[in-house]
């Protein structure tokens, strides 16, 4: 499966924005995302399991919240961190 990355986890991909990664779920894939680029998982993921409030999960078009989103049919996993400044 091809994962888009926001540009403040290309630390984590070697500057990488597509990395491959492989899973049923939106959690699995996570799962051997952080195998394929380790320490990415923990900076959007917390300790319960959850997407970290400031990113955004998309499965195609499609946002999601929830890490057992079946990944069927999926052609394109985004994922977004939301910045902020002032």
């Amino acid at each position: 499966m091809r994962i888009r990355v926001s540009t403040h986890l290309y630390a984590y991909t070697n500057g990488a924005e597509f990395v491959e990664a492989e899973g049923r779920t939106a959690a699995e894939l996570l799962e051997d995302l952080d195998r394929v680029c380790p320490g990415l998982r923990f900076r959007v993921v917390d300790e319960q399991g959850r997407l970290r409030q400031h990113i955004h999960l998309f499965l195609d078009n499609r946002s999601v919240r929830d890490l057992s989103a079946s990944l069927e049919g999926v052609q394109l996993v985004h994922l977004l961190g939301a910045l902020s400044g002032g």
